[in-house]
């Protein structure tokens, strides 16, 4: 009788332990066993901090944060800490923009320029950048584009501006025809969406998707109640990136928030409590297939059959994957000092968020994905997350 209270305490005071977490194919780990894998995998690639959550069924079944928010004063990483999300930014802008298509504020097809009464680049801009689009006074091209091309990272338009030689945007491509990843594109968006509605990205994210989410620690501009528990990135070597506070609101890349929030936005997205199914599968269709060797750099512009057998494609926000398991929808971020990964297979309600702030991060994602929830599918090189004890050969 008394084993039987200690083990009744035991799962009553202690259920990260005593749970297990179901992989995709059926087998399971155990909380404790993934605690260790996770620790071992972050001392051997010098992780200083990472924080998880796992979805089993649609739910949060495992959430814990290692390692410190700041490795010099050795402070621990909590679940409640701010986190910049870099690119999780786009997916979470991607649901927003997909209420306003459920309420017939949006059509995805309509051209973008179409909702403005004057041309875009006739517009006094009211940002430090993100919102002059003089040099497309010459550009014919961008009139064609929509808010499923932006979604789609088939705009045309350059990842950032300041990547260009005269750092000048412009539309390098035919829109709708190719695929090539673009914060641009969604900022564009973005940008027509605040004159169309009168209001800012941060009213429209706080109205739509972080309250009825519940996600009281996030905004896409720092705010000052994130100043008393927030992480600052790792560089490889372990050196710390100055905190940036000064970014002006951008769906593409500015969101802060945690790993409670994002577990929040997740699970709200798995249960269709910000969508309607049908929308939630509307996001998550494949829009252009993708072949590419590597999603950034030259080899961005090599085609491969590499990824055939999982029709590695893009969503509405999200990229995709086909497994025995059905869609995988993935969404990936990556900052100075903070780097991220979110995989959901929505038909069997598995899921995984990792969150870190620290360059090492991306070279445990193969080995973690496959460890917590048998993800043999996320293309690894295409993301360039080459596993830390492989990188001599990349």
């Amino acid at each position: 009788m008394k084993n039987l209270y200690l083990l009744l305490f035991t799962i009553l005071y202690f259920p990260t332990h005593a749970q297990t977490i179901t992989k995709l194919d059926g087998s399971n780990i155990t909380a404790a066993a993934l605690d260790q894998k996770i620790q071992q995998l972050m001392q051997a690639a010098q992780v200083q901090g990472l924080a998880v959550t796992v979805f089993n069924q649609n739910q949060p079944v495992y959430k814990k944060a290692f390692g410190y928010k700041n490795i010099v004063t050795k402070e621990p990483l909590k679940t409640s800490a701010n986190l910049y999300g870099a690119s999780l930014s786009k997916a979470v802008f991607a649901v927003l923009v997909m209420q306003l298509v459920e309420e017939g504020v949006l059509d995805l097809d309509k051209p973008l320029q179409h909702y403005l009464p004057r041309p875009i680049y006739t517009y006094t801009p009211q940002t430090k950048w993100h919102d002059d689009y003089s040099a497309l006074k010459t550009d014919s091209l961008y009139r064609f584009i929509t808010a499923r091309m932006c979604l789609a990272h088939t705009s045309g338009f350059p990842n950032w501006r300041w990547v260009e030689e005269d750092q000048q945007l412009r539309v390098k491509y035919k829109p709708g025809t190719r695929y090539s990843y673009s914060g641009e594109g969604l900022v564009y968006l973005q940008v027509v969406l605040e004159k169309m509605t009168g209001k800012t990205l941060e009213e429209l994210m706080q109205e739509k998707v972080f309250a009825p989410a519940n996600m009281k620690q996030s905004s896409y501009t720092w705010q000052p109640r994130f100043e008393k528990d927030f992480a600052l990135g790792h560089k490889a070597n372990g050196e710390l990136y100055p905190k940036d506070k000064d970014n002006e609101a951008r769906s593409a890349s500015t969101l802060e928030t945690t790993l409670d929030d994002y577990t929040l936005f997740t699970q709200a997205v798995l249960q269709h409590k910000l969508l309607k199914p049908a929308t939630t599968k509307e996001m998550f269709s494949p829009q252009i297939r993708i072949r590419s060797v590597k999603q950034f750099g030259p080899l961005s512009q090599r085609d491969t059959t590499a990824n055939d057998a999982i029709a590695l494609s893009y969503g509405l926000g999200w990229g995709l994957l086909q497994s025995p398991y059905g869609i995988g929808a993935f969404k990936e971020g990556h900052g100075d000092g903070f780097q991220h990964y979110s995989i959901l297979f929505p038909e069997t309600g598995t899921g995984i968020i990792l969150m870190s702030n620290s360059d090492n991060a991306e070279s445990i994602f193969k080995y973690l994905l496959e460890a917590t929830i048998g993800d043999t599918y996320t293309p690894w090189y295409w993301e360039n997350y080459i596993p830390y004890d492989q990188q001599a050969s990349k």
